[in-house]
Formats: C-alpha cells, structure tokens, sequence
C-alpha cells in the first residue's frame, strides 16, 4: 500500500530515494494522484485505473517539472479520457444504410411513432439517401431542411439529422457533426391558453352541454389525466372498479362517480358512429371553448394543463391520491 500524505514541495523535495526499484505515496487532498520515486531519485505523478478489465497506469509529468496542483487538476481529465473507446474508422455507408442502423439501434418508439417517424424521413429527407454519410455538408443539410413546408417539422427533421450524425461520430462513420453550426430553424411555438381560471369556465360551460356522452367525455379529459384519444376509446371490459383502476391506471373518485353514472349497454363507455367508440367532437368541443370564452382551447391543452400541476408518485395509491388532491383543490375553487 502506497504512503499517504498531504503532498507539498517541501516533503516532495526531501522524499529519500529508495536502494533499489522505486516506491510509491499518494497524496491524500487527491487520493487518486500518486508519485513513483525510483532509486535515481525522478519523481512521477501517475493515476492507475481500471479500464475495460485491465488495470492502466497513466504518466502525468515529473516532479519538480510539473507542479502540484496542475497534477492534482489533470486527474479528472486523465481518468475520463482513458474511459473513451479509441475511434474506429469504418468504410463508407450511404446515408440510407446508415439511417437503417440509427432506426434500429436508437429508435425506440411505439409501432405507429415508428411509422410516421419513418414516413417523415421518407418525405423529407429523401434527397441525401444516395450519398455516402461521410460526405454529406453542411450546405447539403441545409438545403434539404429549406425545402420543408412549415417551421416545426423542419425543426424536428433538423434535430434528427443532428442525432443522427452525433451517432455517426460515435460508430466511426464520420469525424465531424454537419448540422453542429447551421442555425435552427425558429419557431413561432403555440402558448396554451388555459389556466386555473380558464379551467373553472370550461368547467361550467361543460356541464351546461346537453348531449350526456359528450358531457361525460369532455368530464373525462379533467378527471382521467390521459390523453383524448385514450378517453374516448374506453372500453367497459378495461375498467376494474373493484380496485379503482383501468388498464393499471388509477382512477380518480371523480372519474369512478362519473364512469358508473353511465349506461353500461355497449361495448365502448363512449359510443361514437357505426359501432365504433367517439372519435373527435371537434365541433362540439368548439362550442364548449366558446362558451367558455377560451376559442382556440384544444382538448389536448387539457391534458397538458393538468399533467403540469399534478405531483407524479411512482406508488399506485399515492399517486391516485395527488390526483384526487388536485382535482378536490380545482373544484373547490370553482364553487
């Protein structure tokens, strides 16, 4: 075991050389920085790590050439450095080849995000598919993003390329990033609209609706903390009110109150056209926002509200609890 201490130059000076080999102390304000004394008395800071299973041994400088405290502060950096994978440097790949990979080994996304995602790339990025991903420019990237209609899928595209290319880096297939210094694409984004008081008014212009599954519906989207799309494909057979839970989502005492109120006569809680569950009121929502007094209100800006004041808990129960906390204060107010 190496000699601790607090190195200075004072006891660095002094160190006895040992007879023969070398000896070995390590100071104690950097633990991870230590010194070789060899019987010619030279003086070497050095750090050993384990790297890969194998244990490395790297040279800092020697003592007094080097000082203290610029050995101390070039430890960090040494250690991480020597747990990066030296870069490998493939053979060419079409950009085409190479979004293959990226798609299969970045990707994880749900079976329909995959295929929009897919068919994006394919509308938008179509252009740079026959060449080698190595020689792409910048002025290549720049002019497949100009041709995109609309600032907010430019945007996207414009981040994917720069993931894409940050994984090139990583695999060996191109030394630089060509999107690191084009400028990104601006964006006008939506402010949503709705707040504690808007929240109070839909309330009220909700329950004045005369049309009982769209009023419980639109209810829903307050009381069920999920998406529209998931509310109104409710199916009857995924609700467990034993246990107060649909499809391992806790539900809300409001949600249960509303939920049982309602005709069990179908398979879908909120039947829609042909058999099929509701799909998008949009224009009976259009009413309610109306009325009130919030015009470019989505259903959508509901659920995203909400997400924002709720205290997420990774327990059933206590996360079921914050939800009937939130939706107990929003009511409480709205009296």
């Amino acid at each position: 075991m190496a000699h601790q201490f607090y190195f200075n130059p004072y006891i660095l000076d002094n160190l006895p050389a040992p007879s023969s080999g070398f000896d070995v102390v390590q100071d104690m304000s950097e633990p991870r920085l230590r010194m070789y004394i060899t019987s010619r008395g030279v003086k070497t800071f050095f750090v050993r790590k384990r790297v890969h299973g194998k244990d490395k041994r790297i040279l800092i400088g020697n003592y007094p050439d080097m000082d203290i405290e610029d050995a101390r502060s070039a430890v960090p950096t040494l250690l991480q450095d020597a747990m990066k994978k030296p870069p490998v440097r493939r053979k060419k790949i079409t950009f085409k080849k190479f979004l293959d990979l990226y798609l299969t080994n970045r990707v994880r996304r749900g079976e329909d995000s995959h295929t929009k995602l897919v068919r994006a790339i394919n509308r938008h990025l179509s252009d740079l598919f026959e060449k080698n991903i190595c020689e792409i420019s910048a002025t290549d990237i720049q002019n497949v993003i100009s041709q995109i209609g609309g600032p907010a899928i430019a945007a996207r595209m414009q981040e994917l390329l720069q993931s894409i290319f940050n994984y090139a880096i990583e695999t060996g297939y191109v030394k630089k990033n060509p999107t690191a210094n084009i400028q990104k694409v601006p964006q006008n984004r939506r402010v949503r609209p709705l707040n504690r008081a808007g929240l109070h008014r839909l309330i009220a212009a909700i329950d004045q609706y005369p049309d009982q599954t769209l009023r419980a519906a639109f209810f829903m989207l307050i009381y069920g903390f999920v998406p529209r799309s998931k509310v109104f494909s409710m199916a009857w057979e995924d609700l467990d009110f034993n246990h107060d839970m649909w499809l391992g989502r806790p539900l809300s005492d409001r949600a249960i109150v509303l939920l049982q109120d309602l005709p069990q006569d179908g398979h879908w809680v909120f039947p829609g056209r042909g058999g099929m569950h509701l799909m998008d009121p949009r224009t009976a929502w259009r009413r309610v926002a109306v009325a009130a007094g919030i015009p470019g209100l989505t259903m959508d800006d509901v659920y995203k509200f909400l997400m924002r004041q709720l205290v997420w808990a990774s327990d059933r129960e206590d996360f079921r609890a914050n939800i009937n906390s939130l939706l107990d204060d929003i009511f409480s107010q709205n009296i």
